[in-house]
């Protein structure tokens, strides 16, 4: 029996990786609403924000609306588009950390190069209770498959590896990738090239969403934003109807996704202005098979003089130039690849769970996860941003809110009722993935296109969750706590204490809430998500005023 009140918390120490988006916001989740905790997030990089430091490309920017690429409860009013440069979303996650203190936690330039489950708690250089993994989707940049890329002998540059001390002005560049970091570069670059040659494999779709075109604010725009109650919040809250509503395009032949591909593709043809490169450019799959990109001035770029559009392969690579599938030479002296990401899901350093199975060997044929958080066979291991999670369905932030809010449900019943070890059962993970395939073959997603989305291997969608933003929301609003395997220290039953409450020990609670004239529909049982703690009985019988919820 512990001699504490029911439900008093033990300590918990939690690793998490990573100190982008998802680490900050565990980082924020911990200190604001736990005590009794230690936490430590290494992050990889000199600085923080993740792939908002890395990434600092000409033209780099983000997709979504800035105003909805925030916290849902820390909007910021003075972006200077709807479409923030990273610059920008560096400085506002940075600014988030030291408005709340969250530094403290945060160990720059410390990468992790390996975590294993431990079943005795013996033998580790740095022990926890949980492991977090914050370190996101888009973030371990690679370089083509093009035979001879590194013969090249001019300046070879990677758009998630920018080197800014390189010169473009007067040079011959050759830009590989028509993605959206490739899209962004083009227009950025192409003023101050001497002559840009873009090779496209596959088209896609670049036009923004009915409403959401590029918009600079003004400072009289931002000056309402700032002082007039509900101004900022209305825009917040009409554009994130506006994409939340957007799922329905998703949806093969949904009456949605012919009205969007007629707009899309008039609005293309427009932009492009010539018949001939309209028809190799725009699409003939689903909008959404690939992620849509809003492209300001790109598909403008593409016509100008200085600007070359190669449609094919790239056979190999020479020291000074690109030689195309249709023999074709291209001479550069600066070559860009706009070329992503690995997206195996795979994590950077071994994962080893119980009974020693690496987590790359479990998924080498498929990333198979509970509901993209958890993996079987890796107790208290969660994954912001993991397989099948909403990557495009919807603002990507606030679904990082979702997903920590449901690993805060875990750690404070672990806190609480002496859990030992949460894992995800095989059944529950297999049954997960049965409904979220059989869901995929309603879904653009999983129609003729090439995309990041898919696995390599089985053509599967990986990267997506099976439903809308709300759909979300209501899945992961309460765990399902019969689908994991729960061990607990001892007694399960030992968190009951010493027969006392903790809400014993707040002289200023009422104690009596539930007696009441009618019936309000308001709960008897009051959930207990913060609580006092007591150290001691003596703790308990003094009931000092002053404890820390």
């Amino acid at each position: 029996m512990r001699n504490q009140p029911i439900y008093a918390n033990r300590h918990m120490r939690v690793v998490c990786i990573g100190a982008g988006a998802s680490g900050l916001y565990m980082a924020y989740k911990l200190k604001h609403y736990f005590t009794d905790f230690t936490l430590n997030i290494y992050e990889k990089n000199p600085q923080i924000s993740g792939t908002w430091f890395e990434n600092r490309y000409p033209g780099c920017a983000c997709d979504v609306p800035a105003h909805n690429y925030t916290y849902s409860f820390e909007p910021k009013w003075d972006w200077s588009a709807n479409y923030a440069s990273s610059r920008e979303i560096y400085t506002y996650f940075n600014d988030f950390a030291d408005k709340y203190g969250l530094r403290e936690h945060i160990h720059c330039e410390h990468e992790v190069v390996g975590a294993r489950w431990d079943e005795d708690n013996t033998e580790l250089q740095q022990r926890c209770d949980f492991l977090i993994n914050a370190s996101g989707i888009l973030n371990n940049w690679r370089w083509p498959a093009i035979p001879g890329l590194h013969s090249f002998k001019g300046e070879l540059l990677h758009s998630a590896a920018w080197d800014d001390t390189v010169q473009l002005a007067g040079k011959r560049v050759g830009l590989i990738g028509n993605g959206s970091s490739g899209v962004q570069i083009l227009p950025e670059i192409q003023p101050v090239a001497a002559h840009l040659t873009t090779f496209i494999r596959e088209p896609t779709w670049v036009c923004p969403t009915r409403g959401m075109e590029y918009h600079k604010y003004t400072d009289e725009e931002k000056q309402r934003f700032r002082d007039e109650p509900g101004v900022l919040l209305n825009v917040r809250k009409k554009k994130e109807e506006t994409l939340a509503r957007f799922f329905s395009v998703f949806v093969t032949g949904s009456a949605a996704q012919t009205m969007a591909v007629d707009y899309m593709r008039e609005q293309m043809k427009q932009k492009i202005g010539d018949a001939e490169l309209a028809q190799k450019l725009i699409p003939n799959f689903s909008i959404g098979c690939r992620r849509l990109t809003p492209g300001p001035n790109y598909l403008e770029s593409l016509t100008l003089p200085n600007v070359t559009v190669v449609h094919g392969e790239i056979k190999e690579i020479t020291p000074d130039a690109c030689i195309t599938e249709d023999g074709r030479t291209w001479p550069l002296d600066v070559l860009i690849c706009a070329t992503g990401f690995d997206t195996t899901f795979q994590p950077r350093f071994p994962v080893i769970g119980r009974g020693g199975k690496s987590l790359a060997a479990e998924w080498a044929s498929e990333p198979r996860s509970y509901m993209g958080l958890a993996a079987h066979g890796f107790p208290n291991y969660f994954m912001f941003l993991g397989p099948n999670c909403p990557i495009a369905n919807g603002p990507i932030i606030f679904a990082i809110e979702l997903q920590g809010e449901y690993f805060a449900r875990f750690l404070n019943r672990w806190q609480k009722e002496g859990l030992a070890s949460i894992d995800p059962r095989r059944e529950a993970v297999d049954d997960f993935m049965a409904q979220k395939d059989a869901f995929m073959e309603s879904s653009v997603w999983a129609s003729g296109c090439q995309s990041w989305y898919k696995d390599r291997k089985t053509g599967k969608v990986t990267a997506l969750w099976p439903g809308s933003t709300p759909h979300y929301m209501e899945a992961l609003a309460s765990p399902r706590y019969d689908d994991f395997e729960i061990k607990y220290h001892g007694n399960r039953f030992a968190y009951l204490g010493n027969g006392f409450s903790q809400t014993e020990l707040n002289p200023d609670l009422d104690v009596t809430y539930y007696i009441r004239e009618k019936d309000g529909g308001e709960p008897l049982f009051r959930s207990l998500q913060s609580t006092f703690n007591a150290k001691s009985l003596g703790d308990l019988l003094q009931a000092p005023p002053d404890l820390a919820i």
